[in-house]
């Protein structure tokens, strides 16, 4: 039968050994403890330099206030530190350092020599380390004010650490990585890598630089042409964002992450995941961005003391700090969604057209006219939308006896005016009047429409687009309408504003809708102007709703100062606002909240989408005509042979008509 173990008490210089392998676990974490100290040492410059990876030679220069020579004989010792008195001070710690275990944790592991010397000192000071202890006393020597520390054969009696450890270059690419995320969240600090005889800096920023500059210098033209800073500050939670992230433009094979909590580089997988999420709709699979991200937070809530290596630290209310950076984030891609840019390879001069006929690998032949096609030119429908002007004329063709009209700017106004962020909606009818989108949809036209390729427009209100091997013609403006609509449902008490400069009276407004024939006034409807007073009183007593809900500010006074902004840069006919505000009183339920809402977005949905509803070709023309391409040796549409007809569709409330015929 099997004796117990006896259980004794480990050597001092074993329980050393294992400390410093928890801390010290490869060059790079060595120069990260050694960069914190020159930090924490008020330094603006720092150079160092590097031999084997690391492994042979590790040497740090600073010019910071450097080390009393009366601290210099503890100064490797455990837990000796100029940072921290007593437990309590951990709760509002803001240095970087705090145990003392880093340089006793190299001294375990490797050949230590620091030389220092402060301003009160007349010379510098040199003392040698091992295992803690000083070999013999500091010696006076030259040198400038500051701290230079030399690690030597790092690991050369630990010989399991050594061998797991990578080549040289893949630890010097650990290494140039470390210094770089420092140089970019300390612009004020000079830092220098080069490796030992060689002249040139592997990296090299100037004192006093500025991050977007840093991260040039360190990561390229290609990362820093597509910043965007991002700063933002909620004082309920107590916390200050600032940072650069990539555009869309911008992609990687590898994320690049870099996260300073308080100062201290870190890691948060809450905070990665959350920003990965917002990234993943703009960009493509497998394709990630740069980010630098920094965060200052109450001392008092953030725990430093959860790691040997103090890569990791924990705080109070992390999610809706990660949902207060992401939505930070998404606020600042959304307002700055360049186009990405694609490049497409020419055809050389005298070089042979590609063939018609596709062969696949098992040997089958796909004939022309099966073929899906692309073009360089291919186009976006965005394109055509009319960019939001900054001065728009306000004019009916409708002469006013009343009032005259000055042209009126807007400035629109993205975020959400009541929160700045997204607000999540609950109401029992808005989510009913989603769910009967969703249950009307038409899944046939919805992946047609999906995975079109847009080809032309026919005039404002037609346009040729191309699903498959088939080409179709739908009306843009029963198309804009209805995605209007469906945008007002689902963006429902998160629009942005387009706000006039110069208010818009309504009573005026409804006197130049009354003027119109379109209106349909008669006399027995009573005077126009108690019709308008009448609509002023109507919205005056719902302005309250309308601003919450749609952004559509009212003043007491009966001035109409913004409409919904739906669509980025997009301003719809202005010419159509009379008619619009009249219909608001008239065609809108506003007794039945779930017909209200839906009836107010229909309107505002056919007032924004006015402008693709006007064309010189009459509908009924097209819908009786049929559509024959002449068989013809020299017609380029031609595709096997025979007459080529264009089938007219109809789908409701979707496309109000549709036409296609196969590909050529």
């Amino acid at each position: 039968m099997s004796k117990p173990g006896v259980i004794r008490k480990l050597d001092e210089a074993v329980i050393n050994r294992i400390a410093a392998g928890e801390v010290i676990q490869r060059p790079s974490n060595a120069l990260k403890e050694m960069i914190e100290n020159s930090l924490d040492a008020k330094s603006s410059d720092i150079q160092i330099n590097v031999h084997g990876g690391g492994l042979k030679l590790l040497q740090i220069q600073d010019n910071g206030t450097g080390i009393r020579k009366e601290d210099l004989e503890i100064l490797c010792e455990r837990f000796t530190t100029s940072k921290l008195e007593k437990f309590e001070d951990l709760s509002c710690i803001a240095t970087y350092g705090f145990r003392g275990e880093a340089l006793a944790s190299i001294s375990h592991i490797a050949h230590l020599t620091i030389k220092t010397k402060t301003a009160e000192d007349k010379c510098a000071f040199k003392a040698s380390y091992a295992d803690s202890r000083l070999l013999e006393q500091p010696k006076p020597c030259a040198g400038n004010q500051g701290t230079q520390i030399t690690v030597e054969d790092l690991f050369y009696n630990v010989a399991t650490r050594r061998k797991t450890l990578k080549s040289s270059s893949e630890e010097f690419a650990k290494l140039a990585d470390m210094v770089g995320r420092y140089a970019i969240h300390n612009a004020r600090v000079g830092f220098s890598l080069r490796k030992q005889g060689e002249s040139m800096a592997v990296i090299r920023t100037p004192p006093n630089s500025s991050i977007v500059d840093n991260i040039r210098s360190i990561y390229g033209n290609a990362v820093s042409k597509e910043i965007l800073e991002v700063e933002e500050v909620d004082q309920v939670l107590g916390v200050k964002l600032k940072g650069c992230i990539t555009n869309v433009g911008y992609t990687a094979k590898k994320l690049t992450f870099l996260l300073f909590i308080n100062n201290r580089l870190v890691e948060s997988l809450a905070l990665r995941k959350s920003i990965e999420q917002v990234y993943s709709v703009y960009l493509q699979k497998n394709c990630h961005p740069f980010l630098y991200i920094s965060l200052e937070l109450d001392p008092r809530t953030v725990d430093v003391n959860v790691h040997p290596t103090k890569h990791e630290v924990t705080f109070l209310y992390e999610d809706k700090i990660a949902d207060k950076v992401r939505s930070a984030i998404e606020a600042k891609l959304l307002g700055n969604n360049a186009l990405k840019h694609f490049y497409t390879q020419t055809r050389l001069p005298g070089a042979s057209a590609p063939s018609t006929e596709v062969t696949t690998s098992d040997k089958t032949k796909v004939s022309a006219n099966e073929m899906v096609r692309t073009d360089i030119s291919i186009q976006k429908l965005d394109k055509f939308f009319p960019a939001a002007n900054t001065s728009v004329s306000v004019n009916t063709g409708v002469t006013s006896t009343n009032t005259v009209f000055e042209t009126n700017k807007f400035e629109p106004q993205k975020q959400c005016p009541q929160t700045g962020e997204k607000r999540e909606i609950r109401l029992t009818s808005v989510l009913e009047l989603r769910q009967s989108v969703e249950n009307e949809l038409h899944v046939g036209l919805r992946e047609t429409v999906k995975n079109s390729t847009f080809v032309g427009c026919v005039s404002f209100k037609r346009a040729m687009i191309q699903h498959e091997t088939k080409l179709y013609l739908c009306n843009t403006g029963k198309l804009c309408e209805e995605m209007l609509y469906q945008i007002m449902l689902y963006d429902f008490g998160n629009f942005g504003a387009l706000k006039f400069t110069n208010s818009m009276p309504l009573y005026d407004l409804a006197r130049m809708a009354l003027d119109c024939e379109e209106c349909g006034w008669k006399e027995t409807d009573g005077t126009k102007e108690e019709i308008a007073t009448t609509v002023v009183d109507h919205l005056v007593t719902r302005a309250a709703m309308l601003d919450d809900y749609f952004s559509m500010q009212i003043d007491g006074e009966g001035n109409l100062k913004s409409i919904p902004y739906l669509v980025d840069k997009f301003c719809p006919d202005m010419s159509g606002l009379p008619i619009y505000i009249l219909r608001l009183t008239t065609e809108v339920e506003w007794d039945n909240e779930r017909e209200c809402f839906k009836t107010f977005c229909r309107e505002t949905a056919k007032f924004y989408s006015e402008l693709f509803t006007r064309d010189d070709v009459d509908d009924d023309i097209l819908e009786n005509a049929t559509f024959q391409f002449e068989d013809s040796p020299k017609d380029s549409l031609r595709g096997g042979g025979g007459n080529q007809h264009m089938m007219l569709v109809a789908v409701k409330n979707k496309f109000h008509w549709a036409a296609c015929f196969p590909h050529h």
